[in-house]
């Protein structure tokens, strides 16, 4: 029962008890008491004190002995239990039970809840230290008591513990009277209080809780503070490192357990002022104190160098035990780590032992994993900090802060490593399986990868920076997030990598990932193609990305050649998966090739142009894309043209045109479905209105003729329409209605015509050489009844006749749509006039395409092919036989246009063998001669066709020359038709007689 005090304590106790005490007792009446007390017997009576007696007595010797206060606190524990079990046992029985005895002894605590009221506020420094640990002790050990009651909730309840405790009599005594002895001490010694708060939490945790929730709600910005500097003047006290030795050794318990409780049960309400706190200590353990101005206190944990040390890893440790302690400081602790900052938080850490040191790295790499929030943020800060400084920037000098550089070059490395093993490591230890499916294994959630993931787009951007360190810590980074997303991420990220390479070096970052993603995924690469359709599909691309999209994809295909080469077979073999998966979806990049964007046009064609085509296709989708390529490449014609025009340089549009080129040819050899189609939307879009300027034509109008501007061309007033309604006043012309407009119109005089103009002739010419080019080359290439290889290796290919037919009929479906496929017999020159309607649109249709001749050229190389076109040959001949015959030029020279006619067709002709070589050649001698013996050899030509009629079932193929060929010794004698060739040359022999060999039978 001795209590060990001192002079000055006794004296203030003596003091208060002089106020408080109501009658003095003589020193016989308090030796009774004593004797009453400590027997628990009357010493008057010799009878058994009741509890009610007893704990009277004991608050009588509280009175007027204070040397017994020791002994009496520790009986009125025994008063405030009993309180406590009558209380909970009338509530286990509803009532039923007798409720006298909680009267009694709760009329006893309100007098000893107001002594010791009345003693803390007359003598605070004497009582309130001393009641403050006793109300606090006893509040846990009957929290812990009788928490196995049936009426008492669960600890987790902290609303319901509160409100059954604190209807309690006893109970809300013992928290009252801590609360004073709490405020009285604040000015003072508050650490003394929380101590003994921290103590009974950490023995009676959970069924404490509720008290520490009502004093902290009470006093938050108090109970904060000076728990975190109780928690951490225990932990240095403790040792980082020996928390665990000291448990097992039977030591004392450390606080930081109670610490994190408290503040968790505090950050609900109040996580603000904690958030404030943690980084209040955080920046003042980092601030170097000056002894001459003390922040707070004399005791308090800012002027302790030893313990300003300690703060940084005592709120690592914090952060460790409480997510939710670490969530509430994270988003802010990265803002505040700027150079200032990390250079002090260097000079603190570099006086750590390096076992300590090593501890503290690792609890920050454990941290940052689990972090839910803020991941991103965390991870620029790092890699910001330890990136070497750029040889570009700062030359040989070397980083002013090269200590703070390694220490987070160091940390990024072990959190990769640290990921590394939590991601391949996420079953738990369950053991898989090879017959159960991977879903059904638990995987542990990483909550730093889990923020990631939306962060995938921003990542790949910065490896793609290929920053010396950096992009291998991301890329890294990338792979391990890749494997702990699956393969619905992997693909994503390998998407962006595609997406956003701008060169060869950044493309094998994807390669490379792939590389390492390979082992452990399969189907990487087409799942990875078909989300970049799915995004063009949903146009979530930008033009820009979408072209570099398409470019990276056709760079990885064209890689194969280095294959074939005999490169490495890491980006060859990738190169092989994604040719074949871009194959499989090439319908869905096909409209790509109309894009509005020139740029992803061009970056379309060249995919498509390098890609390999499907073993079998859809017949429509190959159609569309036959139909979008030919289109691409008459607007490759159109911008090319224009950046000529603009003189700029044309190697990008050029390129264009090379890579549409290249495309056609190669679908042209696909199947004769795609030969036939791009033949005929070439003959036609060379032929359209929209293109026919790229090739020197003019638009034309129903009849044939240019159509001239309305400044040249006056309004005539004539209709078509009026003309169809008056059946009665207009002449039966056969043919057509155009005979009466092919001239002009009576009485208002012949049209206007408009004279031809090459805007320009080098454009044209390329153009018309270019598309000459892609026809060929479909033509040559094509697999319509197997054309075979020339024997001599350097000729060019021989043309396909069935190629060259689909040509041919398709230009004369253009030229003259109403021309039956059965004319191929000529009639005699006479018949001509029937059809002179038709033969005067035909040759307009010459007039205005240019480029009409070269395509009957075209035809002609692919025999028997020209015969199809004898329609349209005889039409032109019959209009060119009119036109000599009526001119009155001396020289035939002075009509150009009908001049060059003349010999091309004739050429034609000669090519196609629907001549034989001495009628063939007769077009040399055309610019020698006047127009009525031009008239003469054409009429020659005329009447061989007609007698010998152009008929495919004359030409026989020739093995030798791969090649149909015409026999024409089965035509009979062809002296007669050469007669006139030799009166023309005997009367110019003096001009043509250098000629007379080409015309020998």
């Amino acid at each position: 029962m001795s209590v060990v005090f001192d002079g000055s304590s006794l004296k203030a106790m003596q003091s208060s008890h002089s106020h408080t005490a109501p009658t003095a007792l003589s020193t016989q009446e308090l030796s009774q008491e004593i004797k009453s007390f400590i027997s628990g017997v009357d010493a008057v009576q010799g009878r058994k004190l009741s509890v009610r007696e007893h704990a009277r007595c004991a608050v009588r010797l509280l009175r007027s002995v204070p040397a017994c206060r020791g002994a009496v606190l520790e009986h009125l524990r025994g008063v405030y239990d009993e309180h406590v079990s009558a209380f909970l046992h009338n509530l286990e029985m509803e009532g039923n039970a007798s409720s006298g005895a909680t009267s009694n002894l709760e009329d006893i605590i309100q007098e000893v809840h107001g002594v010791l009221s009345e003693f803390i506020r007359l003598n605070p420094r004497a009582w309130a230290p001393l009641v403050s640990t006793w109300a606090v002790d006893l509040l846990g050990q009957l929290s812990s008591k009788h928490a196995v009651r049936r009426v008492a909730p669960h600890s987790s309840s902290l609303n319901e513990l509160l409100q059954l405790w604190m209807s309690c009599a006893a109970t809300r005594s013992l928290m009252e009277a801590y609360s004073q002895c709490l405020a009285a001490m604040l000015a003072w010694c508050p650490d003394a209080c929380v101590d003994a708060l921290l103590d009974t939490s950490v023995k009676h945790s959970p069924h404490f809780d509720w008290v520490v929730a009502h004093i902290g709600s009470a006093f938050p910005g108090t109970i904060i503070s000076r728990v975190l500097a109780c928690g951490l003047k225990d932990f240095c006290s403790h040792g980082a490192k020996d928390q665990g030795l000291l448990v097992e050794k039977g030591s004392r318990v450390p606080k930081i357990g109670s610490v994190v409780g408290i503040l968790g049960h505090l950050a609900a309400h109040h996580s603000d002022s904690i958030r404030k706190e943690l980084l209040r200590m955080f920046q003042e353990s980092l601030t170097p104190s000056t002894p001459l101005s003390p922040t707070s206190s004399s005791t308090s944990w800012e002027a302790s160098p030893q313990l300003r040390r300690a703060a940084v890893p005592f709120l690592l440790q914090l952060a460790a035990m409480s997510p939710n302690l670490f969530g509430a400081v994270s988003s802010e602790l990265v803002e505040l780590l700027r150079p200032p900052v990390l250079l002090q938080l260097q000079s603190l850490l570099q006086g750590l032992p390096r076992e300590e040191l090593d501890n503290m790295l690792g609890l920050a790499v454990h941290l940052i994993s689990q972090s839910p929030t803020g991941g991103a943020r965390v991870l620029k800060f790092l890699a910001d900090t330890a990136t070497p400084a750029s040889v570009i920037i700062s030359g040989p000098t070397p980083s002013p802060n090269e200590g703070v550089r390694e220490g987070c070059d160091r940390l990024l490395q072990m959190l990769l490593l640290h990921l590394h093993k939590l991601v391949f490591n996420r079953s738990d230890g369950a053991e898989v399986s090879p017959f159960s499916p991977a879903s059904s294994q638990p995987q542990r959630v990483i909550p730093f990868l889990e923020e990631l993931r939306s962060h995938v787009g921003q990542l790949c951007a910065e490896t793609l920076r290929l920053e010396r360190k950096r992009h291998l810590w991301l890329h890294q980074l990338l792979c391990l997030l890749s494997v702990y997303g699956g393969p619905s991420l992997a693909t994503e990220t390998l998407c962006q990598l595609l997406t956003q390479a701008r060169n060869p070096e950044e493309l094998a970052l994807a390669w490379q990932l792939h590389t390492t993603l390979s082992s452990c995924m399969a189907g990487l690469i087409p799942a990875a193609v078909a989300h970049c359709v799915a995004q063009i599909h949903t146009h979530t691309l930008a033009p820009r990305q979408l072209r570099q999209l398409l470019l990276n994809l056709a760079s990885a295909i064209q890689s194969q050649d280095e294959e074939r080469k005999g490169a490495a077979g890491a980006q060859s073999s990738m190169a092989v998966q994604i040719g074949s998966a871009v194959s499989g979806h090439l319908h869905d990049f096909g409209p790509l090739l109309l894009h509005g964007d020139p740029a992803v046009s061009h970056a379309a064609a060249r995919l498509l142009s390098c890609s390999p085509l499907p073993r079998t296709s859809s017949p429509a989708h190959l159609l569309l894309l036959s139909r979008a390529a030919v289109s691409h490449f008459f607007l490759a014609l159109q911008r090319r043209g224009e950046a000529r025009k603009a003189g700029r340089a044309v190697g990008q549009t050029g390129e264009a045109v090379s890579c549409s080129v290249l495309l056609l040819s190669r679908l042209a050899a696909y199947s004769p479905l795609t030969l036939k189609a791009i033949l005929q939307q070439l003959v036609e879009g060379a032929l359209h209105k929209g293109n026919a300027h790229l090739f020197g034509g003019q638009i034309a109008d129903m009849s044939g003729a240019p159509v001239t501007s309305p400044a040249v061309s006056p309004d005539l007033g004539a209709s078509l329409l009026d003309i169809n309604c008056r059946f009665g006043t207009t002449v039966n012309f056969s043919g057509s209605v155009w005979s009466v407009f092919h001239a002009g119109v009576i009485g208002k005089g012949l049209k206007a015509r408009a004279a031809p103009s090459l805007p320009d002739p080098p454009g044209v010419i390329q153009n018309i050489q270019t598309l000459l080019a892609v026809i060929v080359q479909c033509c040559s290439s094509s697999s319509l009844n197997g054309s075979q290889s020339p024997a001599d290796p350097d000729e060019p290919p021989p043309i396909n006749p069935e190629a060259a037919k689909v040509v041919a009929v398709t230009l004369v479906e253009n030229v003259c749509p109403d021309v039956a496929n059965g004319e191929l017999s000529w009639p005699p020159e006479e018949h001509a006039r029937t059809t002179v309607e038709r033969d005067i649109h035909i040759r307009r249709c010459f007039e205005a395409h240019p480029v009409l001749f070269p395509l009957l050229q075209v035809v002609a190389a692919g025999r028997p092919a020209l015969c199809y076109c004898s329609a349209v040959l005889r039409g032109l001949l019959a209009t060119l036989l009119s036109h000599w015959e009526g001119s009155r030029e001396a020289s035939s020279t002075d009509s150009p246009w009908h001049l060059q006619a003349s010999s091309l067709l004739v050429s034609c002709m000669g090519e196609g063998q629907l001549l034989p070589p001495v009628l063939a050649n007769v077009h040399e001698a055309f610019a020698h001669l006047t127009p009525f013996e031009v008239r003469l050899l054409l009429l020659a030509v005329w009447e061989y066709v007609r007698g010998n009629g152009p008929l495919p079932q004359k030409f026989v193929f020739s093995s030798d020359k791969g090649m149909f060929c015409r026999d024409f010794s089965r035509d009979g004698d062809v002296s007669r038709y050469v007669a006139p060739i030799h009166s023309v040359l005997h009367k110019n022999i003096d001009r043509l007689g250098h000629l007379c060999w080409r015309f020998q039978l």
